[in-house]
């Protein structure tokens, strides 16, 4: 499933860099945001979500309304960089 950005996000950025294989995460008006077609959870090039890994105030948490398999993500990742 994607993740998403919570209210409690403080703007400081770190997130964003950690993003740079499928850029899914942008500034956003006020806090910064992750798009769900582009987020793969950092499958299949990493174990865990590194944005979640490095946010200071732990607001990056799983997207409820964007369940997807371990298939569908690695899918997601081949289509985004085919």
């Amino acid at each position: 499933m994607a993740m998403m950005i919570t209210e409690d996000c403080t703007a400081c950025g770190v997130c964003v860099d950690e993003c740079d294989e499928n850029n899914a995460i942008s500034e956003g008006d006020p806090i910064f945001k992750i798009d769900p077609n582009l987020c793969t959870e950092c499958v299949p090039y990493d174990d865990s979500p590194r944005c979640v890994e490095v946010c200071p105030v732990d607001c990056i948490v799983e997207d409820p309304n964007h369940k997807e398999t371990k298939e569908e993500l690695e899918a997601k990742y081949n289509k985004i960089h085919s």
